[in-house]
């Protein structure tokens, strides 16, 4: 039986949010949130549109993270019924096409690629013609930031922290400015000056992200510089050190909070506090696999957004 959640406790939570802050999960088509998001059984396939109209009603959900963009774009005709299924303003955040963000290919899912550089990384037309226009043409309104994903580089790539700072800021001045992009790292020695630098130049995005080998979300935002563009994108989907494939065995099916993990949702409502210092929008996301389940994480990062502070 899943962890329930009071109609009027959600209602109260809701109000404690920053109006800059939009809290969603990464994805939404989980049948074990029936009875916490969802209030009816969805077929197994087919029912996305249905499940993302119900999911944006659920008052503390203000956006959602669309990862299957990352295996390739969404063809049009799904981009208008999910627009369709979305109420107004209602902003997703979109991974952009592993073929744009994979330096060499090392995906199971391709073995003849596996090992190979990949000649469209970085590729700034391909982006602009096969992910933002048909987002623009069909998701327009329900457009929020782009992430570009960037899986582990390792160092036979003998691409330096350096050279991948100079490659993305190339990449993002042939982009159209007025589009929103953020940069998500899955290496710790990529976080330097001359990276955030870049970011900053261009108005992008550094994702704070919790992933297995990369630092806290708290810890990234500790360093100098790291909110570089005006907006801030957060994706909390792992405990630092743990493997993707061990946190889906631990934690399906989604339905409740089976780890606690306090420094994520305290660094979370950090990130809340600081978006609504400085103004800006922020679009925080957060996986099943942090702690169990999204939704109960976004209830309890609420929770504390909504306590008074001692040092008000």
């Amino acid at each position: 039986m899943s962890d329930e959640l009071d109609p009027g406790e959600l209602t109260r939570l809701a109000a404690a949010v920053p109006d800059v802050v939009r809290f969603g999960t990464s994805t939404w088509t989980y049948p074990g949130w029936t009875g916490l998001v969802y209030h009816r059984s969805y077929p197994a396939s087919g029912a996305a549109a249905g499940m993302l109209a119900e999911y944006a009603r659920f008052p503390l959900f203000r956006t959602v993270g669309i990862d299957a963009s990352f295996y390739g774009p969404p063809k049009p005709e799904t981009l208008r019924r999910w627009a369709a299924a979305l109420p107004a303003d209602f902003r997703c955040v979109s991974k952009v096409w592993e073929r744009i963000t994979v330096h060499t290919w090392s995906s199971p899912r391709d073995p003849a690629r596996h090992g190979h550089p990949n000649p469209d990384f970085l590729n700034a037309e391909l982006f602009r013609a096969e992910v933002l226009e048909p987002m623009r043409t069909h998701f327009g309104e329900h457009m929020g930031p782009f992430v570009f994903e960037f899986q582990t580089i390792g160092p036979e790539s003998r691409l330096s922290a350096d050279d991948f700072a100079q490659r993305l800021d190339r990449f993002f001045g042939d982009l159209p400015r007025d589009g929103q992009y953020a940069v998500e790292l899955r290496n710790e020695d990529f976080l330097t000056a001359s990276y955030f630098a870049v970011l900053r130049e261009h108005d992008v995005a550094h994702v704070f992200n919790s992933w297995t080998r990369m630092p806290p979300i708290g810890a990234q935002l500790d360093l100098a510089g790291s909110v570089t563009a005006p907006f801030i994108v957060a994706r909390a989907l792992l405990k630092p050190g743990r493997r993707y494939a061990e946190a889906v065995d631990r934690f399906a099916p989604y339905d409740r909070i089976r780890e606690p993990w306090p420094p994520l949702r305290q660094d979370l409502a950090r990130l809340a506090r600081t978006a609504a210092g400085l103004r800006v929008p922020a679009y925080l996301l957060v996986n099943n696999r942090a702690e169990g389940s999204a939704p109960l994480t976004i209830a309890a990062v609420a929770r504390l957004l909504a306590e008074p502070r001692a040092d008000r």
